[in-house]
């Protein structure tokens, strides 16, 4: 089955073919004759599939939030725009890279191909760079040795058992949630070169990098930005319009 990029590769290529088609015969064929609608309709698209292609490849793509593995930050039904400029450049389906533009910083949400099924987009924070050591210890964030700090913020009100914190990765704040009666399940892991370390928001209701494995650079996709549409059994007007932290 055809993922929605190759797809418009395809339409793009259709719509071009027919459009130089029509381009051809211009010079050809008498005038009045009637054009055939399939090449009328591929003239008529070609610009705009072409415009959608190079905004959705290489600016801003929009994506569905599934689960509510990046809570509080993101939550299930958030539509969000990826910025995919600022990690580089790359080529549409294929994705290979085309101009090296920008990195990941930490403290980064960012959209990436699941490294088990690149088929798959996943979200979450980046919290360990390429030769970090990543400690996680007594539900704390440890990098380098140095434990991140954390502000409690109490009772997480949509959930029993949950605690809500602000924790600071590199220089920006940002919230989180444990769970009291969540094992600790702690770790320490060096970030092997060119990849990423990353964990969702929602600590203890996550499956990330401490379960398979850091994100290698070429599977990043882009960095969350902005929450456009929050809708989940209905509209959630708060949330929308947000930027994401």
């Amino acid at each position: 089955m055809l993922d929605f990029e190759t797809l418009l590769v395809a339409l793009t290529v259709v719509s071009g073919l027919l459009w130089l088609f029509d381009r051809i015969r211009r010079r050809y064929r008498s005038p009045g004759a009637r054009v055939n609608w399939l090449v009328d309709l591929g003239r008529s698209l070609f610009p705009v599939i072409v415009i959608v292609l190079v905004v959705r490849s290489f600016i801003v793509e929009p994506f569905r939030i599934p689960s509510g593995s990046m809570l509080p930050t993101l939550e299930a039904g958030d539509f969000i725009l990826v910025n995919k400029f600022g990690y580089g450049l790359r080529a549409p389906v294929t994705h290979d890279l085309i101009a090296p533009i920008g990195d990941p910083d930490r403290g980064d949400v960012a959209v990436f191909r699941y490294p088990r099924d690149p088929g798959q987009d996943y979200i979450k924070r980046i919290v360990g760079m390429p030769g970090d050591e990543v400690t996680y210890f007594d539900k704390r964030l440890v990098i380098n040795g140095e434990a991140l700090a954390v502000e409690p913020m109490g009772r997480w009100s949509d959930g029993d058992g949950f605690r809500m914190r602000r924790e600071k990765l590199g220089d920006d704040w940002h919230q989180v949630l444990v769970h009291e009666q969540s094992p600790d399940a702690g770790f320490s892991f060096t970030v092997p070169e060119d990849q990423y370390f990353v964990m969702g928001d929602n600590r203890d209701r996550s499956s990330d990098s401490r379960f398979w494995g850091p994100v290698p650079r070429d599977h990043l996709v882009g960095q969350a930005f902005f929450i456009w549409l929050s809708w989940n059994g209905g509209p959630n007007w708060s949330r929308m319009g947000q930027l994401i932290d």
